[in-house]
């Protein structure tokens, strides 16, 4: 009985909120019909897409309280509303989603409307299961069907609010539009960062010891330890440009991933880093199959990126790094206990990130409040 009756509660609670809401979209016809008017007047116009944008929040709200009763998440697939007012008006207009959510709102207005005007009679429901429970020890009756209730007002809801295929073909052809820009971006910046290292580094060291052995040449015969000297410094100079040729290589495909593996590479990251960090593996050693080298390189990047903000911002001497094997990707996440409020904007590095994740199709998750913790989950789509 008590769990019914707690089961019963969060229902009549759900379709409380349902009532709410269906009542809220009766006073809100006044709105929809300013803005008809004003549209059909054309000076007026403005108002759509504003109204459109309005509609999109009730809808999210309406969402978000479904996925509360049901535990599952709905997705929405809109088109951005930007630009000038007449590209804004034509963007509202031609979104799929638009016509989802006047759809949903139209039903609602009929089906929240009898919740609403149901309301009184789940008290009266609570006290007769009381009575026909405590007194006559029978099973519940009206709870169960509240329950029901509240089941199909979500049902409906998410039916309605579920975007179409074209909706979410749309907003995929427009996420995959701007992963290409910022995959695009990325290249670019990973390009112009190779071009500097070798010219500011390798290249630099090859034109001096290019310089010294010709120096050497001319004063072999003349001055042998002067040439002596030159060729020791040449010799330092080729050992400088070596190092530095591998650091190239290294920001382009770290060798110890070849080596030892992404797990292996991230152990030997987590022991550099300077913290205390615990890396906890699931399931990606078990068969030997390893990730493509694309996700491989990504993950790694993600956690050395990740650890170094964690060591120079958060002010915390540990921090943790998890690698899980799904069924069909790869997540990574980080953690610190430090002190929070990480920016993407602040040039730490995350924006970075997320463009190399982004242009495997790839998800970042930052939570970063003030006062921590930060934890930046990672999900990589593979085929293992």
């Amino acid at each position: 009985m008590g769990k019914s009756m707690r089961q019963a509660a969060r229902a009549t609670g759900h379709l409380f909120l349902a009532a709410f809401m269906a009542f809220g979209l009766w006073i809100f016809i006044t709105v929809l019909l300013i803005t008809a008017v004003g549209t059909l007047a054309v000076v007026g116009a403005w108002l759509l897409p504003e109204t459109v944008l309005l509609i999109r929040r009730i809808a999210g709200a309406k969402r978000g309280m479904t996925a509360a009763w049901t535990g599952q998440r709905i997705p929405e697939a809109y088109q951005p509303i930007t630009g000038t007012v007449r590209e804004r008006i034509r963007a509202a207009v031609r979104d799929p989603g638009t016509l989802t959510d006047m759809r949903w709102m139209v039903a609602d207005y009929f089906y929240g409307a009898l919740f609403f005007l149901a309301l009184p009679l789940w008290p009266v429901g609570l006290v007769v299961d009381g009575v026909w429970c405590g007194l006559l020890r029978r099973t519940p009756v009206v709870l169960p069907l509240i329950v029901r209730i509240a089941d199909l007002e979500a049902d409906w809801s998410t039916a309605l609010l579920k975007p179409s295929p074209k909706a979410q073909l749309a907003a995929r052809v427009e996420e995959l539009a701007a992963t290409r820009a910022d995959a695009i971006a990325a290249h670019g910046a990973e390009l112009r960062r190779i071009e500097r290292d070798l010219h500011d580094g390798a290249q630099a060291n090859l034109v001096a010891l290019s310089m010294r052995i010709g120096l050497a040449k001319r004063a072999y015969d003349r001055d042998p330890d002067t040439a002596r000297k030159l060729l020791d410094e040449a010799q330092a100079q080729a050992e400088q440009a070596l190092t530095d040729l591998r650091n190239v290589v290294r920001g382009i495909h770290p060798p110890i991933l070849t080596d030892r593996g992404l797990v292996g590479a991230v152990r030997a990251l987590a022991a550099g880093s300077g913290l205390r960090v615990t890396v906890e593996v699931e399931r990606l050693e078990d068969d030997g199959v390893r990730a493509p080298a694309a996700v491989e390189a990504a993950a790694y990047f993600v956690v050395a990126e990740a650890l170094t903000n964690a060591a120079k911002y958060s002010g915390s001497p540990r921090a943790s790094v998890q690698l899980a094997r799904m069924k069909r990707g790869l997540r990574v996440r980080v953690a610190d206990e430090g002190s929070g409020g990480a920016d993407e904007t602040s040039g730490s590095g995350l924006l970075g990130m997320r463009r190399r994740v982004a242009a495997l199709d790839g998800t970042v998750e930052l939570s970063s409040p003030v006062g921590g913790p930060t934890v930046i989950e990672v999900r990589l789509p593979c085929v293992w």
